[in-house]
């Protein structure tokens, strides 16, 4: 059974190989390639989870992960940050600001579904 699964990420290359693992696991996904794209999507696509790079033009995702729980509706969907911010205390500023997980970039592409799997819904 698959998920349905936004991807907020700017990165076209980043984009396709998340969006590529994912479908060929059966899942739905669900581009957005800026955090109000992302937060606008977050409300009306109803995701199971939400894929979130920090590094975005605009909006950080810090910001977009503080809106994310502070919206009715939302707040219980497992956000996991996919950042290439990997220095002491990054993960830490990620997790304050609301995502559920963390996982560093580049990501493994024979490890990075069952990485997310954990946050599906049961």
């Amino acid at each position: 059974m698959g998920f349905r699964i936004l991807v907020i990420e700017d990165n076209e290359q980043n984009m396709y190989l998340m969006h590529f693992l994912l479908e060929a696991k059966g899942h739905v996904v669900i581009q957005a390639l800026d955090g109000e794209e992302g937060i606008r999507k977050a409300i009306e696509g109803n995701p199971d989870v939400i894929l979130l790079d920090i590094q975005l033009p605009g909006m950080d995702g810090y910001e977009i992960a503080r809106i994310i729980r502070s919206t009715s509706g939302l707040e219980t969907i497992p956000v996991i940050a996919v950042t290439s911010y990997a220095m002491p205390g990054d993960r830490e500023k990620v997790m304050a600001a609301g995502a559920t997980d963390y996982i560093e970039k580049p990501i493994n592409p024979a490890t990075f579904v069952d990485q997310i799997s954990i946050h599906f819904p049961v």
